[in-house]
C-alpha cells in the first residue's frame, strides 16, 4: 500500500485508536535510543503533550535512514498500530517505512538538553514552541482565547473591534508608543519650533492604545454589552516578570451595571475560565503540575470552589498594618492613599484570607479619572480582583455617569479635553450607569500554567530593549 492512501492521523488521535491499523504519523523527533537490534524514535507533531512511540528494527535497509534521524528532525512513519510492551503507552506505531523532511544537526540543534533553563530559551524564542513545555502553554493560550469568546458569545455580548492606533490616552499615564511616518532625521517643525502633526499621516499626533476601554463604553451605551479580545500597549520601562510592553487584554462593559454586578461578573468569568481549562486541557495542566508546580491542580480547583473576599480598600490596609504592628516585614510601605504593591496584594490573598480577593473603593487620586465617585468624596467605586501567586489579575470600576463630576475630575488631573470630547458625549446624550474591566491575558495564563514569568506564556515576548522576530 502506497503512503498515499494512508490519511495522516495526528499523535493525539493516534493514542486513542485501537491497535490493528495501518497508520501515517508526521512530526519532531524528541529523542531517540535503543540497542543493536531495534531502534525507539519518540515523534510529537504538537497535537498533544504525549509523544508517540515509533519502533524500527536494525536491518541494512534501515541503518542508513536511522543514521540520519536526531533529535529535532521532521519526519514521516508509516507502520502498524500495535499494542505497546513496554510502560507509558498504550500502543505504539511498528514502523514499516520512513521519510525524512528535514534533518537536524545534533552538534548545533539548541534544545538537546532535557533541563534548559527558561532563561536560555528566550534566547532561542523561535525554537521554544518545539519544547514539552511550550507546547503546553501555546495549546492552553489557545484554548483560553477561545474559552473567553464562548463565554461573553453565550452571554449575549458583542465582540467590539477597538482602534489599535489612538490619540487618547485611556489611562492618563502618559506611557504610549507614538506612531507616525514623519522622516525622525528631518522632522517638521510648527511656528513654536515643535513638532509639526498636520504633516504627518493622521494629522495629529498618535499613538499605539493602552486600552480600548473608552471607545467600548462606546459601544456598551449602545448595544448594551460589548467586549474587546486585542493587543495593548504600554511604553513602561519595567523589567519585572509581570509586565510585558505588549500584551493582549479582555474588556468587557456593560450598560447598566453597577460595581456588585461588575464585580459578580468578574469572579464568574475566572472561575468560569479555570474550570473550562481543567476539563478541556487536563492533560497539559498535569504536566505543568508534575514538572514545575505539583500544587498548581489544587490551586486552580481551589479558585473554583471558594467565593471570592469582597475587601473595601480602607480595611485591607488596616489589615496590612496590623500585620505590620505584629512584626511582618514589607519591602514597600503601607499607608492610606498609597497604591498595594504585588507583595501587599499576595499577603492579603495568600497569607492573611488565602482566598481570592476582590479588593473596592479605592482612594480616587490613584485610580482613573473615569471612575464612579462614591458620597464621601475620596474613594471611586474600582475593584482589583487579587488572585494567589500573582497579584492582581482583573481590574475594573463603576464608571462615572454624571458629566459634571467626569469634567471635574478631568480638569483636576489637567488633562486635555479636545481629544475626550467624543468620550463626554456618552453621558450628554443618554448618559447611564456602567461598569467595565480588564483582565490581562498574560496574568490570567500565568495562573493558569503556573509559570513564574510573563514572558513565558506569549510566544514572542517585547520587554524593554526586547523586540526580537
Amino acid at each position: 500500500m502506497s503512503q498515499k492512501e494512508i490519511i495522516r492521523t495526528k499523535v493525539k488521535d493516534l493514542l486513542a485508536m485501537s491497535a490493528g491499523q495501518d497508520v501515517l504519523a508526521k512530526g519532531w523527533v524528541r529523542t531517540k535510543r535503543g540497542n543493536k537490534e531495534i531502534a525507539f524514535i519518540a515523534l510529537n507533531d504538537g497535537s498533544t503533550i504525549k509523544n508517540i512511540q515509533i519502533v524500527v528494527d536494525k536491518t541494512p535497509e534501515t541503518e542508513p535512514i536511522l543514521a540520519r534521524i536526531s533529535t529535532g528532525a521532521c519526519i514521516a512513519v508509516k507502520g502498524s498500530l500495535v499494542e505497546s510492551i513496554g510502560s507509558g503507552q498504550a500502543v505504539e506505531i511498528k514502523a514499516n517505512e520512513i521519510e525524512i523532511y528535514g534533518e537536524s544537526d545534533p552538534m548545533r540543534y539548541p534544545l538537546q538538553k532535557k533541563d534548559t533553563s527558561f532563561e536560555y530559551l528566550r534566547t532561542v524564542a523561535h525554537m521554544r514552541p518545539r519544547t514539552n513545555t511550550f507546547g503546553a502553554i501555546y495549546r492552553l493560550r489557545s484554548q483560553m482565547a477561545f474559552a473567553i469568546h464562548e463565554y461573553f458569545h453565550s452571554r449575549g455580548f458583542v465582540y467590539l473591534n477597538t482602534p489599535l492606533i489612538t490619540e487618547s490616552d485611556a489611562e492618563g499615564a502618559g506611557q504610549m508608543f507614538q506612531v507616525t511616518t514623519l522622516d525622525l532625521n528631518n522632522v517638521p517643525k510648527n511656528k513654536k519650533g515643535l513638532p509639526d502633526y498636520s504633516k504627518d499621516f493622521f494629522g495629529k499626533m498618535t499613538s499605539l492604545t493602552v486600552s480600548g476601554q473608552l471607545e467600548g463604553e462606546l459601544g456598551a451605551t449602545a448595544v448594551g454589552e460589548i467586549y474587546t479580545f486585542g493587543p495593548t500597549f504600554r511604553a513602561e520601562n519595567s523589567n519585572t516578570p509581570r509586565h510585558l510592553a505588549e500584551f493582549w487584554m479582555i474588556e468587557p462593559e456593560m450598560a447598566f451595571y453597577d460595581i456588585k454586578d461588575n464585580m459578580d461578573l468578574a469572579e464568574d468569568f475566572i472561575k468560569s475560565l479555570v474550570k473550562y481549562a481543567l476539563d478541556n486541557c487536563r492533560d497539559d495542566i498535569q504536566f505543568l503540575n508534575d514538572r514545575y508546580d505539583d500544587t498548581l491542580i489544587a490551586r486552580l480547583e481551589g479558585v473554583i470552589d471558594t467565593e471570592f473576599v469582597r475587601l473595601p480598600y480602607t480595611e485591607g490596609i488596616n489589615i496590612l498594618k496590623d500585620a505590620i504592628a505584629h512584626g511582618h516585614q514589607f519591602e514597600y510601605p503601607v499607608d492610606w492613599g498609597t497604591d498595594l504593591q504585588s507583595e501587599h496584594e499576595r499577603y492579603l490573598v495568600e497569607e492573611h484570607f488565602k482566598k481570592p480577593v476582590i479588593l473596592t473603593d479605592y482612594p480616587k487620586d490613584i485610580k482613573a479619572f473615569y471612575m464612579k465617585q462614591n458620597d464621601d468624596g475620596k474613594t471611586v467605586r474600582a475593584m482589583d480582583v487579587l488572585f494567589p501567586k500573582i497579584g492582581e489579575i482583573i481590574g475594573g470600576s463603576e464608571r462615572e455617569a454624571d458629566l459634571k463630576k467626569l469634567e471635574g475630575r478631568i480638569d483636576e488631573l489637567h488633562m486635555k479635553r479636545d481629544n475626550l470630547e467624543w468620550y463626554l458625549d456618552t453621558r450628554r446624550f443618554g448618559s447611564c450607569p456602567h461598569s467595565g474591566f480588564g483582565l490581562g491575558f498574560e496574568r490570567l495564563l500565568l495562573f493558569v500554567t503556573g509559570m513564574q514569568n510573563i514572558r513565558d506564556v506569549i510566544p514572542f515576548p517585547r520587554t524593554p530593549k526586547n523586540a526580537e522576530f
